[in-house]
């Protein structure tokens, strides 16, 4: 029999039934790989321009509270936390991604179930709980919606992810089965996020805006605060509005519940490099190309590149101008793993983009929708790269797929710490970055979150240094370094 219960409360019940005797243990370490991947991205994050401006706004961060802000000074509210520190997770561009998703799933959820657990003395165990019901929520929604959802230009990790990042506030809060049904309800209200905002600063603020309107709605519907019950379902509900009649299943969002748990699909990927996933199996195309046929970038006459027909709609940009528009050129990604075999953060910068050696590249290539590859979900996170080259050859690398050929995970469990390093030291002294991994890599075991949230704060020196040479253009090195910020 056809269950007749409203959708909010059904997912709640499901979400309140997620415990951590009840994850596999690969769930469990996928939820760990997951968070510690996303806490070094926040630290790379944390000085770039969309979080600078974001605390320059008035009445932003303006006030003490418990939660650190990731890779700052200062602890504030819970809600400018989850805001700054979910705007500062998606910055770069550099966190993981699901191919079911179609999205970030990690970014909705670890900023705001920080800033909660924080303030309200909650165990690292507990925050992997929470974590899991949050995945297992975006990507079953995913399952019902797309792929007309994404086709139509929502931002998934946005959309879905404010209400994955309500029912992970609500399970970490232990909210009852009413009051988690209420807080989701509240969040489909305030979902959004339109990927014609890719490649601006926009795009990461939809994350730190998902994570703040989880949050808060989580805390509003454990005052008492009310919702419609059939928020999804109704005529003018989530479903309807978002994707309208016949492009959606509902039922796909229950169908399989944690059997197995969605942190298990081999379709979630760390980033090996920091810009829009949808360029990844081009870049590893190039790299292979280059790799195996000895390219060099005088050998190049012409490129061109045929990405999967839904992963160019929102990478087509041939001249990017700034970093975040480079992030989502499959153009520029291209060009830089021919010319250097490598794609790194160091190469979103200003000064880069517009290397002539680059340019060059760039003018000689050429990007459009493979031809055959369709618009089914099977085979999406595909490429093919040719090049032809100044002695006459016709050289071609095919991508069927990135994801079953695990060239998203990294290949040495070195890798997660390398990266991790490589992004913390942006806002933490080296010093002090190995027993942080060391704490993240044991995060199950964390009983004081505040204790953790200390070891994420820039030393106050840092922020001093940053301040004093910002306004006087010298150099502030000869200040010792201090203690950690309070």
């Amino acid at each position: 029999m056809a269950d007749t219960d409203p959708i909010a409360l059904r997912l709640a019940r499901n979400i309140r039934a997620v415990t951590h005797d009840a994850l596999s243990p690969k769930a469990r370490t996928r939820a760990v790989i997951g968070i510690v991947d996303t806490v070094g991205v926040t630290l790379a994050g944390a000085g770039e321009d969309c979080v600078q401006l974001l605390l320059a706004t008035p009445g932003v961060a303006e006030h003490d509270g418990p939660s650190a802000l990731i890779g700052g000074a200062k602890r504030v509210s819970m809600l400018d936390a989850a805001l700054i520190n979910g705007t500062a997770s998606h910055a770069l561009d550099y966190d993981d991604f699901s191919s079911v998703f179609g999205g970030h799933q990690s970014v909705p959820l670890v900023a705001p179930l920080f800033a909660l657990a924080e303030a309200e003395g909650k165990s690292g165990r507990e925050v992997i709980t929470a974590y899991a019901a949050g995945v297992e929520t975006e990507i079953r929604l995913a399952r019902a919606v797309h792929w007309h959802h994404y086709d139509k230009g929502w931002h998934p990790t946005a959309t879905l992810g404010t209400i994955a990042a309500a029912g992970a506030c609500a399970r970490l809060m232990k909210l009852d089965e009413d009051a988690t049904a209420t807080a989701l309800s509240i969040a489909a209200s305030q979902s959004a996020g339109l990927k014609a905002n890719f490649g601006t600063m926009t795009k990461p603020l939809h994350i730190g805006n998902c994570a703040r309107a989880g949050l808060l709605s989580a805390l509003l519907a454990r005052q008492g605060y009310t919702a419609s019950a059939r928020a999804f379902e109704h005529d003018q509900g989530f479903f309807e509005v978002f994707n309208g009649a016949g492009n959606y299943d509902a039922e796909k969002l229950f169908e399989g519940w944690s059997a197995p748990w969605e942190l298990e699909d081999d379709g979630l990927a760390l980033k090996l490099w920091p810009c829009c996933g949808s360029t990844h199996a081009a870049i590893a195309a190039a790299l292979d190309l280059r790799k195996d046929e000895g390219l060099t970038a005088d050998d190049i006459v012409r490129i061109e590149v045929l990405p999967h027909p839904r992963r160019l709609k929102h990478t087509d940009a041939p001249h990017p101008r700034t970093a975040l528009q480079a992030k989502f050129s499959v153009q520029y990604v291209v060009a830089r793993a021919l010319a250097d075999g490598a794609v790194t953060l160091r190469d979103f910068e200003e000064d880069r983009i517009a290397e002539p050696r680059i340019a060059a590249l760039l003018d000689k290539l050429v990007a459009k929708g493979h031809p055959e590859m369709g618009d089914s979900t099977d085979g999406q996170w595909a490429a093919e790269v040719k090049v032809e080259t100044t002695d006459g050859r016709h050289l071609s690398k095919r991508i069927d797929d990135l994801m079953a050929g695990g060239r998203t995970m990294p290949a040495a469990p070195s890798a997660l710490e390398d990266k991790f390093e490589d992004c913390a030291k942006r806002a933490l002294p080296e010093d002090r970055i190995f027993s942080l991994f060391e704490r993240m890599e044991t995060f199950e075991s964390v009983t004081d979150m505040a204790a953790l949230g200390r070891m994420l704060l820039a030393p106050a020196v840092k922020a001093e240094k940053e301040r004093i040479s910002a306004a006087t253009g010298e150099d502030a090195d000869r200040l010792a370094e201090t203690q950690w910020v309070p």
